[in-house]
């Protein structure tokens, strides 16, 4: 494998060029997108073991996402069973990419839990905290060193289900390379974040507020399809990194599943 080392601007376009994936085909590529979503959430709820499959089966569902992107691409026709196609490449690897980055992110909530004063952990419970109690914990040290230590576990997950799914890499390979890609490329991936604030974050914020002053009905009409436009898009620009990062696998219908179902579809 080789990572392509790109400078900053290619971050910003990792966004751009994923809104002009989503206008080729938004229906398969929101379809796609909230479908993930909604497999993790329903997955979640089983009582027991519900979170541990979701987080073993999220790289397996990341890389459908990712075929239904690169369908889109390609110009090809796919249906909505693209959602799944991930579980027919390299599911052991994928799986075991799950297992590892589930098992970094309890390490990191761990030795975070060390640090904490009780403050983070009653954020997460919902409590409310008076600006005195916030001043006097150690909430903002707990949530930087929580931000220093995930950053690592996010790198070398970023782009391993694409990894271990597209090329069939074993687990710990994908992960090693992703991390490595995303190190390689930390300038373009400081203008992809700010990029994704204003984007995700500071643009639909501002155009819900100012509606809503002119009218509250007007604000809140406004903020229901902000997500299934942001979302998707989001989505379309973790392909296209990747895309950019390693390039894309030659087609073999023989063991690309989204090859396959484009090729069945052209029969």
């Amino acid at each position: 494998m080789q990572a392509r080392q790109l400078p900053m601007p290619r971050g910003w376009a990792w966004l751009r060029e994923g809104l002009q994936l989503w206008r080729r085909n938004p229906a398969l590529l929101t379809f796609a997108t909230f479908g993930y979503l909604l497999s993790i959430i329903v997955i979640s709820l089983v009582p027991l073991l519900g979170q541990l499959v979701a987080s073993l089966l999220m790289p397996a569902l990341s890389v459908g996402v990712l075929n239904a992107c690169r369908a889109i691409d390609g110009g090809r026709k796919t249906g909505p069973d693209v959602l799944f196609s991930g579980f027919k490449s390299n599911l052991q690897g994928l799986v075991v990419v799950g297992g590892l980055y589930l098992a970094a992110t309890l390490v990191v909530l761990m030795l975070v839990m060390l640090v904490d004063d009780g403050s983070l952990a009653a954020v997460m419970r919902g409590e409310d905290m008076d600006a005195q109690a916030a001043a006097d914990s150690s909430l903002g040290f707990t949530l930087v060193v929580g931000l220093v230590l995930s950053t690592p576990v996010m790198m070398a997950y970023w782009f391993a289900p694409a990894l271990a799914g597209w090329w069939k890499l074993p687990a710990p390979k994908a992960m090693f390379f992703s991390f490595y890609a995303c190190l390689r490329n930390w300038r373009p991936f400081v203008a992809y974040a700010l990029g994704l604030a204003i984007f995700a974050g500071l643009l639909p914020g501002l155009v819900v507020a100012v509606l809503g002053l002119l009218s509250p009905t007007l604000g809140s009409v406004a903020a229901l399809p902000v997500p299934l436009i942001i979302l998707p898009i989001v989505f379309a620009s973790f392909y296209t990194a990747t895309r950019d990062v390693f390039g894309l696998p030659e087609s073999n219908p023989a063991r690309d599943p989204a090859a396959h179902d484009d090729a069945r579809d052209g029969d």
